[in-house]
């Protein structure tokens, strides 16, 4: 059976969802992330965050969750998106309760990306 097609959606796609996405990528999983209001451009302190471990986030630009974005997933994987984040039948959801790190201090943004390694390594 193939890898399941995984979506991570947030609200900005510029901070949980790309730095799940960079996790994922690393482990060979097929990814795509998602931002129910996508923003313009990463937030600057994830950059710096994930760049400390070997991640360049820099020429990342959000991505504006589309239909097609949640039909094309097998596995759905909120964090924080509510009610904006599609619920399509025959898909699987997870729910992450992460804090956002937009304008959160370094050392909070580390816990985060620390906290969403943990879980993208966690899927199956």
């Amino acid at each position: 059976m193939p890898a399941e097609k995984v979506l991570f959606v947030c609200i900005g796609n510029a901070g949980r969802s790309q730095m799940a996405q960079a996790f994922a990528e690393r482990a060979g999983l097929e990814v795509r992330s998602a931002g129910s209001h996508a923003e313009t451009e990463l937030h600057p302190e994830v950059i710096a965050a994930m760049n400390e471990i070997g991640f360049d986030l820099s020429g990342r630009v959000p991505h504006q969750l589309a239909d097609e974005d949640a039909e094309w997933a097998d596995l759905v994987v909120t964090m924080g998106c509510g009610d904006a984040c599609p619920v399509l039948p025959g898909k699987r959801y997870l729910d992450w309760n992460l804090q956002d790190p937009i304008g959160m201090p370094i050392e909070v943004v580390r816990q985060i990306r620390d906290r969403i390694a943990g879980l993208v390594a966690e899927l199956p």
